[in-house]
């Protein structure tokens, strides 16, 4: 005879009487899943173009990701934000970006309720129905979906991925990371990789071996218990790291330069059915160069950063094949629901001539030539984090025009497979229905027979603003349902309604066209202007490419849209408008802690993400290590803060005091201590005053005078001409007693744990620094 059973919140069924002989039992029923439920797997790219993958037309080879759309379906009218983070809520939550409080990615964000950074709880996750439907869920890779002063030690947790509906968690909480020295926690706390680059870590490896290790961790105890996993690399997000071996598959194979392989793309989407029949190429960019104008040396280097990307691109495939194959062996595969989606289009933060570090983006650095030349042997390896160039970028967005942060097509139209055998049957087709990220949560709840729920965990739930397009998968010809879809991104706007498409682009439909380069702000007169003005017009039914502005012969469709985007800017709380490009992450921002001008760390502790902790950038600071010193062979990391990308490291070496400042990846200061340091207890101290103004929109910090201090008696000093203005330590965080991943500097090799015993570090931003004026009468002279 089985258990007696009873759902929770339901009357007792059984017997209570005096004795237990005289009672029978019944027991609350354990949360199960409908019988039959699929798995749900997302894969989230990042950064992938429309023209970027084989299966739409890319020459770069994606067999795994390819077998899914032959044995599934392709979408070819897919649409995402144009930004990462903001897209990643919408999947989520079936609720547009500024629903979620997400206009921007966290560090942009701004204090007004479409663009705060706190996804509203009532925007319930995926992850947390499911979760209530009896499944296991598991988040694997990038999250980026928590306000960035809350993703460090002190929490609070309740928006990391445990507190949003996953069980377990493993991957990284920021926009990016290093691929080879990536910043790993696992579930609520951070870890370090369990091998090193030199003995052949990556990234993407590590994310796809948890990913098969959870999954069967569940199905060994469970096997008939489904799962949601919601699986997102690092890639194809730079830095583009791949060893060398996989990018020299494709040397040579880009030597033809951007319009080649945008023609090569676009004519293999048409053979496909991807692009239509009647579809023409736009046009060629204005801020692209033309292949055939280029150097020698130009088409060289910017080629093998293709190439990289390439191999990068496929050595992740290559891992998704490996997920792919373990759920076949499982005999899950044909019922699990993988929907593949890249988050944005293809990305233009490596510039018009591509870098080898992308610190120098978010810092208003221009990359150069001379610079990528001499690091091409390094392409791909982990002492850069390099990126490929705007022609590239153009060409991976084919046929469209544009790319990432901007509303064209190029930055909102995105690759999109379904693959699902058991729940249809159509096999390699195309489908044209116009959808966005807003729809997938939706659609993964109709298809499974679920309804959302009116509450979560006790909060009132708003309703879902997607639409299901699971009508889509067994009809070909099926309606849209999807009609309008608003988009606005660092003050680019569109707007789609019912096959037509109009755009406000900002600052132009080029950087080249406007005069002015991204993060020009917009202020009440020009936008005016801009409504009377720019708005462009496309009929998206007969022009797939947004090749045809039709505003001037259409003006009353034309205000009949831009009427219609304030109206749902109005709706999902779209408003201010806001063009500052990166500027905007330099505005101040609450914090978990009150501000306070001095912060303390201690060793043997999590690093802390820099948008939880002091900001020394642009200001006076000192940081002081409480250390005894052991004797003469003292040696180790006080401080650091950054990576190889940028960042700065208080250590000793040798026996001396050093401080490191790595300016974007570019220049190394120095500041090195005069004499050894004195073993015993003593306070270990750096200082920087500031010497001039910062030059923010040309890539400058605020310039200084760096010293070092042995118990407030003056041991050394050296200028430092050069600081990062807006972020450092994109890839690290700061941490006290080690450097862990990329190291600021190649004096040493990570951790280069301290040695002595480090009481505590303090910073101090109060701009109080110590004068010994004979100390720098002495060192002067001793400098003539």
């Amino acid at each position: 005879m089985g258990l007696k059973e009873y759902k929770p919140g339901t009357a007792f069924p059984g017997v209570i009487g005096r004795t237990f002989d005289v009672s029978s039992p019944a027991w609350p029923e354990p949360l199960r899943a409908k019988e039959g439920a699929p798995n749900v797997l997302f894969i989230i790219l990042d950064d992938t173009g429309y023209g970027q993958l084989g299966c739409y037309g890319s020459p770069i080879e994606t067999p795994n990701i390819d077998s899914l759309a032959k044995n599934g379906l392709t979408y070819n009218n897919m649409h995402t934000t144009a930004l990462c983070s903001p897209t990643r809520s919408c999947i989520m939550t079936g609720r547009n970006h500024h629903s979620n409080a997400m206009s921007c990615i966290t560090e942009g964000s701004t204090g007004y309720p479409g663009s705060n950074g706190n996804i509203p709880f009532e925007n319930g996750f995926l992850s947390e129905i499911l979760l209530q439907h009896g499944y296991n869920t598991y988040a694997i890779g990038k999250w980026h979906l928590t306000p960035s002063d809350q993703v460090s030690a002190a929490g609070p947790y309740d928006r990391w991925p445990l507190g949003r509906g996953f069980e377990r968690f493993y991957g990284f909480m920021g926009g990016e990371t290093h691929q080879y020295y990536p910043e790993l926690v696992y579930d609520n706390h951070s870890v370090e990789a369990e091998k090193t680059p030199e003995e052949g870590y990556h990234l993407t490896e590590d994310l796809v071996d948890k990913a098969i290790s959870f999954i069967a961790d569940s199905k060994q105890v469970a096997p008939d218990k489904p799962f949601f996993m919601y699986f997102c690399p690092g890639a194809m997000h730079a830095p583009h790291h791949v060893p060398k071996e996989w990018a020299d598959r494709y040397k040579g194979k880009f030597d033809s330069g951007w319009e080649a392989l945008r023609e090569q793309v676009f004519n293999r989407q048409k053979e496909l059915g991807i692009a239509p029949a009647d579809a023409a190429l736009s046009r060629h960019d204005p801020d692209v160069q033309k292949w055939d104008s280029l150097s020698a040396e130009e088409k060289k280097i910017y080629a093998r950063m293709m190439e990289v990307f390439a191999g990068f691109l496929t050595h992740t495939d290559h891992h998704i094949g490996r997920l792919i194959e373990f759920l076949k062996k499982l005999g899950e595969l044909d019922n699990t629901m993988i929907m593949v989606l890249s988050d944005n289009g293809a990305s233009s933060e490596g510039g018009p001539q591509g870098m080898v570090n992308e610190a120098l983006f978010f810092n208003n650095v221009q990359g150069s030539l001379e610079e990528n030349l001499a690091a091409m042997d390094k392409l791909g390896g982990p002492e850069l984090c390099n990126h490929y160039p705007w022609g590239w970028t153009w060409a991976g967005d084919t046929p469209f025009r544009r790319w990432k942060r901007e509303t064209y097509r190029g930055g909102v139209s995105d690759p999109f497979i379904v693959h699902w055998p058991k729940g249809f049957e159509a096999k390699g087709e195309i489908r044209t229905q116009y959808a966005h990220a807003i729809d997938m949560a939706p659609t993964v709840l109709e298809a499974a027979g679920m309804e959302a729920p009116t509450s979560i965990r006790g909060v009132t739930q708003s309703p879902i603003e997607g639409v299901s397009f699971a009508h889509t998968f067994s009809d070909a010809k099926a309606q849209t349902n999807h009609i309008t879809q608003y988009f606005e991104m660092m003050g680019h706007r569109s707007i789609y309604h019912d096959g037509w498409r109009a755009v406000c682009p900002w600052p132009g439909p080029s950087f080249t066209e406007a005069g002015i380069f991204f993060g020009a702000p917009i202020d009440r007169n020009k936008l005016t202007e801009l409504d009377a003005t720019a708005w462009e017009l496309y009929n998206i039914a007969e022009d797939f490419a947004e090749n045809h502005n039709v505003a001037g012969q259409n003006r009353a469709k034309l205000i009949e849209m831009i009427a219609m985007w304030y109206v749902e800017a109005g709706k999902y709380n779209v408003m201010p408008i806001d063009s500052r490009g990166t500027l905007r992450f330099a505005d101040e921002r609450p914090k978990i802690a009150v501000n306070r001008t001095s912060y303390v760390f201690y060793p043997r502790t999590q690093g802390v993400p820099a948008y939880a902790t002091v900001n020394v950038l642009n200001r006076p600071h000192s940081i002081t290590a409480d250390v005894e010193i052991p004797g003469a062979d003292a040696e180790g990391v006080l401080l650091s803060q950054g990576g190889g990308d940028g960042g700065y490291s208080v250590y000793v070496p040798d026996g001396k005091l050093r401080y490191a400042y790595n300016y974007v990846g570019r220049k190394l200061y120095y500041v090195e201590s005069v004499e050894p340091v004195p073993a015993g207890r003593h306070q270990l101290r750096f200082e920087f005053e500031v010497t001039g103004k910062p030059d923010i929109a040309n890539g400058k910090g605020a310039p200084g005078k760096g010293q070092l201090y042995f118990d407030k008696r003056l041991v050394g000093e050296s200028t430092i001409e050069l600081t990062n203005p807006l972020a450092i330590g994109l890839l690290s965080c700061i941490v006290c007693g080690i450097d862990i991943g990329s190291p600021v500097t190649h004096k040493y090799k990570p951790p280069f744990r301290f040695t002595g015993t480090i009481h505590s570090v303090t910073v101090d931003v109060s701009g109080e620094l110590i004068r010994d004026s004979e100390a720098e009468v002495r060192m002067i002279l001793a400098r003539q």
